[in-house]
């Protein structure tokens, strides 16, 4: 490790250009030769949890003796792709040829720029000359800016295609990330004010801090605040409608609007969507992971400053650097736990209505965020004026402001609709006008 160290120091003296390609290909790799894996994760553990057969038959290899060693169906994502890209590629003569064919590119795009401001190692060490790939002093503004290009994609997709339904694929697309942007920009505005940076790696320091600032030992992960636990499920809400994902999927509803905004789409062009799709859940798991679960921390535990408490407890030690050189897998560990709840979202919810749908982030993500970004603010001045005391205080007679105007803003606009109550069907009993048919057995 020691050399390594000495020859990424050397590097970085003499040879920055080289550097600076080493560091984008250890974040443009990973995700390129994940995205296979993903998709068979997703149908394997989809497979589980709905109690079904998924992919177990390609990638089998039959030994001279019979015996069988079963794969589980891992080679099931390249046969697939290997069907995509000899598959017969369709181009529809009425398309907008420009934009058909650049639509793809551009919803793959945001997951390759936006993982180049996450930091998946400490900022110091051998690690601090890898990682980010950008160290963007506005990495959370330029985060949300990246990632809302995504729709660009979908909506020109569905514009080039020359297809009605497929626009209004795009179109849904467009209208749900405006709906769901403006309450995810909220909730990380409450995680910026307490930071007091919009630099992630300086988020990630935040929280390595002492528990609510008074409990030594256990780190001041984001999620473990009440204004960042609030901010954790909006984000986590609207990170999966920015995706396009279940219950959230209606630009890409097949029972409404056919295939959607991709229907015209073949062979590799079809791919590269969903290749954008999957890098996108993936790095979402790791900006949620950043933001709220202390980014490459293993544990929610200071070692660092136990240690240096300890001298002589040999396991503090031995801990503190196994957090430090374990970090690039504990934050892709992250980011498949962040793609594991994508799918157990699919596999559990069904897909909203569309108006409930518009009105979850309207009418409730919104104005949640709103009311948690006051009480963010009133605890930070309350605390600097009277300290913590006060600071509870402040936060408690925040909370009932807040929830007062959130329930006055919700009787407003409910007012004479109905868009989230519950609908039934009733039968009713008519006059049969259609014979009854009888079962003929046949001889």
């Amino acid at each position: 490790m020691k050399d390594i160290g000495q020859g990424i120091e050397w590097l970085s003296v003499n040879q920055p250009m080289t550097l600076a390609a080493i560091r984008v290909l250890l974040m443009v790799l990973p995700i390129l030769v994940i995205v296979p894996g993903l998709i068979w994760y997703e149908r394997r553990l989809l497979s589980w949890m709905q109690d079904r057969v998924g992919p177990n038959r390609t990638g089998t290899i039959t030994l001279k003796n019979g015996k069988k060693i079963r794969t589980f169906g891992l080679l099931q994502p390249i046969a697939d792709g290997v069907k995509l890209f000899f598959k017969e590629d369709i181009t529809p003569a009425t398309v907008d040829r420009v934009l058909y064919f650049i639509s793809p590119a551009i919803a793959l795009f945001p997951a390759f720029a936006v993982a180049g401001t996450l930091p998946w190692g400490p900022g110091y060490g051998t690690y601090g000359h890898l990682t980010p790939v950008w160290g963007s002093e506005i990495g959370v503004l330029y985060m949300l800016a990246i990632s809302s290009l995504g729709v660009y994609g979908v909506v020109l997709s569905g514009y080039a295609s020359n297809n009605k339904y497929s626009l209004m694929g795009g179109l849904r697309g467009a209208a749900q990330l405006i709906s769901y942007e403006l309450a995810m920009a909220m909730s990380l505005a409450s995680i910026i004010l307490v930071s007091g940076s919009l630099k992630l790696t300086e988020v990630v320091k935040a929280q390595e801090g002492q528990l609510w600032g008074v409990v030594p030992g256990i780190q001041n992960w984001f999620i473990f605040t009440p204004f960042g636990f609030l901010s954790a499920v909006i984000f986590l809400i609207c990170m999966v409608a920015e995706t396009n994902r279940a219950p959230f999927d209606l630009p890409e509803a097949e029972n409404e609007i056919i295939a959607g905004y991709h229907t015209e789409f073949s062979s590799m062009k079809f791919a590269v969507f969903f290749m954008g799709e999957y890098a996108m859940m993936f790095i979402f798991g790791g900006i949620f992971g950043v933001v709220f679960l202390g980014g490459y921390n293993m544990l929610p535990i200071q070692w660092a400053e136990l240690a240096a408490n300890a001298p002589g407890y040999s396991f503090l030690h031995f801990m503190r650097d196994l957090n430090y050189w374990m970090a690039p897998l504990t934050f892709l560990g992250k980011c498949a736990a962040g793609m594991t709840f994508y799918i157990w979202l699919r596999a559990t919810l069904p897909r909203l209505r569309y108006d409930q749908l518009m009105a979850l982030g309207w009418k409730f993500l919104l104005p949640a965020a709103v009311a948690n970004f006051i009480v963010s603010a009133s605890w930070i001045m309350a605390q600097k004026l009277w300290g913590w005391q006060g600071a509870v205080g402040a936060s408690i007679g925040a909370v009932l402001i807040a929830i007062g105007l959130y329930s006055a803003i919700r009787k407003a606009m409910n007012k004479g609709t109905t868009a989230m109550e519950k609908r039934s069907v009733e039968l009713s009993e008519g006059t049969e006008t259609i014979p009854s048919i009888r079962a003929v057995e046949l001889v």
